[in-house]
């Protein structure tokens, strides 16, 4: 006779048991990408075939008490997890535009795009109980092939529709926020598997709110600047772009995010003629951008030769990251921390915005966290 596999004997156990009517694919499928696991080896682990994870994230087919038990275990969640309840929308990756999509693998991608599909549930939940600025970020209608003065006018025009006086802006990752961006820093692990180091930040308007996601490996002052004001030049003018990831569409975020934080006719006094290191240092202090972006600026200004350019990279390749002269810490949102914060001092807390959303209280505080600035507070008692 032979011997009944482990496969057969558990689908005979699941179809002794009824089957879960409110079971929810989507978010199976939401479940299964953050733990970055391919189909087929979801269903190995809990011996179904690929077909199978398949029809149910499609809602084809619906679980069993036992199949569901499975799976909630080999993904760590709850099983309520599973079961219908605030619908959490799918981000498809042609709707987002990360730095580098053609490098980075599609695990890593479908994993960090599901926790922005994670995070932006939190965030609706957040909202049944707090009013978050008005989302008003600009969509402006560029040509087709955008020259650069077409990104220099748009970058001018969303300044001022952004309230940004004249000179650097003093906090770009504040400004976004307080104009209905969410903001949040991808963490290092994402429901308790490590985050790929390859995933840059990236940002979607295909969300409930524009949103945007931040590296956390880029631990400097400059660059998280530079990679707001980039993302913030998609969600300008990239909101119906299908092209994601595409180099023509990153460079165009590029060249607004040098003349948004650098307008032309601001900048160009502060740039030496020649390499004067002292000039770009105290330009890198005033501007809160890295000497790199102020060297290249300088190049596509006119005011540095090509010759004078290049003599300048070497000599910082030479010293190596990160570059001399820090700014201090990443900038860091603080739209979440402040909206929870609020929440419990009117006596709503995490664990009811878990309960709400249906999300485990571990993925609920890692979003809030992402949108928290991770600087000490430092309170004083006048008694």
């Amino acid at each position: 006779m032979r011997e009944d596999t482990p496969s057969l004997l558990a689908a005979r156990r699941r179809r002794r048991q009824g089957t879960i009517t409110d079971f929810d694919g989507g978010r199976l499928a939401l479940a299964r990408r953050l733990a970055r696991l391919p189909r087929a080896h979801l269903a190995r682990d809990i011996h179904v075939t690929p077909a199978t994870i398949t029809q149910l994230e499609r809602g084809a087919i619906r679980p069993t008490a036992p199949l569901l038990a499975d799976l909630a275990g080999r993904l760590d969640m709850p099983e309520d997890f599973f079961r219908h309840g605030r619908p959490v929308p799918a981000l498809p990756a042609t709707a987002a535009h990360f730095r580098s999509l053609r490098t980075t693998p599609a695990l890593s991608r479908d994993q960090a795009l599901a926790f922005a599909e994670l995070a932006m549930d939190v965030v609706d939940a957040v909202e049944q109980y707090v009013d978050l600025p008005t989302a008003d970020v600009p969509a402006l209608e560029l040509p087709d092939s955008p020259t650069r003065t077409d990104i220099a006018e748009a970058a001018a025009r969303t300044r001022a529709v952004l309230g940004v006086p004249d000179g650097p802006v003093a906090h770009v990752v504040r400004l976004l926020e307080a104009h209905g961006v969410v903001v949040l820093r991808l963490p290092s692990d994402v429901a308790g598997r490590p985050l790929d180091r390859d995933v840059d930040a990236f940002s979607t308007s295909a969300t409930a709110r524009p949103l945007v996601l931040l590296s956390p490996m880029k631990d400097d002052k400059a660059r998280s600047r530079f990679d707001a004001a980039h993302e913030l030049g998609h969600l300008v003018m990239h909101h119906d772009d299908a092209e994601a990831g595409n180099k023509v569409v990153e460079g165009q975020a590029q060249t607004f995010a040098a003349e948004f934080l650098m307008p032309a006719d601001q900048v160009v006094d502060d740039l030496p003629r020649r390499v004067d290191w002292e000039q770009l240092h105290a330009a890198k202090r005033h501007w809160g951008t890295s000497l790199r972006a102020l060297i290249y600026r300088a190049r596509t200004l006119g005011v540095l030769s090509e010759t004078a350019y290049k003599r300048a990279n070497i000599t910082l390749a030479g010293q190596g990251y990160p570059e001399p002269g820090p700014l201090g810490p990443p900038e860091s949102p603080t739209l979440l921390e402040a909206a929870t914060d609020l929440l419990r001092e009117h006596g709503t807390t995490l664990d009811q915005l878990a309960q709400a959303t249906r999300v485990p209280l571990a993925q609920v505080t890692e979003v809030i966290i992402a949108g928290s600035d991770p600087k000490p507070r430092l309170r004083i008692s006048p008694h």
